[in-house]
């Protein structure tokens, strides 16, 4: 993705992660850190989350800091969603 910084396998900086992201709509390919729950497996994404309360299960890359200065996660694929 345009944008997106390199996951570093040396640092904490724009890892691969699950998570819970919670946004109005799923066609956004960014999100702010705030919208973002960083869990430790797709398991514990899938049953965090809430479609209901547009909380989807999500594979993340992130945080980097976008241009603006906010902190950031790419979408890297949403969870239980066909292509």
């Amino acid at each position: 993705m345009r944008g997106m910084v390199p996951p570093d396998r040396d640092s904490t900086v724009s890892q691969i992660r699950y998570a819970v992201v919670y946004v109005p709509k799923r066609s956004r390919g960014r999100f702010p850190q705030g919208s973002v729950n960083i869990v430790e497996t797709d398991m514990a994404a899938f049953q965090q989350a809430d479609p209901e309360s547009r909380r989807f299960a999500a594979v993340v890359s992130g945080p980097s800091k976008s241009s603006e200065g906010q902190m950031i996660y790419y979408l890297v694929e949403w969870l239980g969603v066909e292509p």
